[in-house]
């Protein structure tokens, strides 16, 4: 299923820094980044437990906010994209 990820961390200090970095990073490892603070993730069910679980170990929930969009497996007709940014297929080929 495909899940759309956001979210804002509060970096005012240090602390909220550090916290961004490492759910941007724990984003990349799961999808693409589709904006600053936006993910697209192709993930089963499980996998989406795990990231959740991990993303909410890392946030602060008195200052941080975290959102997952469940978009599903039939996506395709749920997602327009406007603007200069060029669109990916998620379960295209990727070349690195």
């Amino acid at each position: 299923m495909l899940v759309l990820i956001t979210y804002d961390v509060n970096t005012e200090d240090a602390a909220g820094r550090k916290r961004l970095r490492q759910i941007a990073k724990q984003c990349v490892n799961y999808g693409q980044r589709v904006q600053c603070s936006v993910f697209e993730c192709l993930l089963d069910a499980a996998q989406c437990k795990l990231l959740q679980a991990k993303l909410l170990s890392i946030m602060d929930q008195d200052k941080d906010s975290l959102r997952f969009y469940y978009l599903g497996k039939r996506y395709e007709n749920k997602i327009e994209h406007f603007g200069c940014k060029s669109t990916y297929e998620p379960e295209g080929l990727l070349i690195l």
